[in-house]
């Protein structure tokens, strides 16, 4: 299985976190999945429970397998700061993470889509490779004959410049990576922290 392609909702309602967008069923059932519902006893989870669980929101959340995961937490460690941050920064200077981030796709999966079928550019050339790093002052662009494809074009215009270490042109379709975000300015709830010890065991 290269992809999680399974229900969405359980997900979100594992975790307890809209992590895929906005979840009705999550808004309604805002407990975990199971037989029995809301009524079950759930036993106190361990310690290394909570690591594990915060490390699964993160690749839920970003899309990224258990190998890539691994390889991605490896890098920072050997990294100059802080591993969490590291690891959070490295995550968010993905091809795909960017693309979304963008708003040239509603969601990570929608991203990861448009890189693997060469609609997007990195400083003029095509990239089809959605984990590709960018670095500061890469340029991200449509690829041109795809800036009248109709889900890039609605998303596009339903998008808001929000992020303070890119920039992105509606008009031309093309956007800059600037330079690695702050902890203070990724959104996502991930406690990063967790995700460390659990690697350090």
């Amino acid at each position: 299985m290269a992809r999680y392609t399974g229900p969405k909702s359980k997900i979100a309602r594992k975790f307890k976190e809209p992590i895929f967008g906005p979840d009705k069923a999550l808004e309604k059932k805002n407990y975990p999945p199971g037989q029995h519902g809301n009524t079950k006893k759930r036993a106190k989870q361990s310690e290394y429970a909570i690591q594990l669980m915060e490390k699964q929101k993160a690749k839920y959340t970003y899309g990224i397998l258990e190998k890539q995961f691994a390889r991605i937490f490896d890098k920072a460690a050997r990294s100059h700061g802080i591993t969490g941050e590291v690891l959070l920064q490295l995550i968010e200077s993905r091809l795909d993470n960017v693309v979304y981030r963008m708003g040239i796709a509603p969601s990570r999966r929608a991203a990861r889509q448009l890189v693997s079928h060469a609609h997007i550019n990195v400083n003029g050339e095509v990239v089809n490779v959605a984990s590709y790093t960018l670095k500061p002052g890469d340029v991200v662009s449509v690829r041109e004959k795809s800036r009248s494809l109709e889900p890039i074009v609605n998303s596009i215009a339903g998008t808001v410049n929000k992020y303070a270490w890119m920039d992105f042109d509606k008009g031309t379709m093309t956007g800059k990576y600037m330079n690695r975000p702050e902890r203070s300015q990724i959104p996502e709830n991930i406690k990063e922290q967790l995700i460390v010890e659990l690697y350090s065991k």
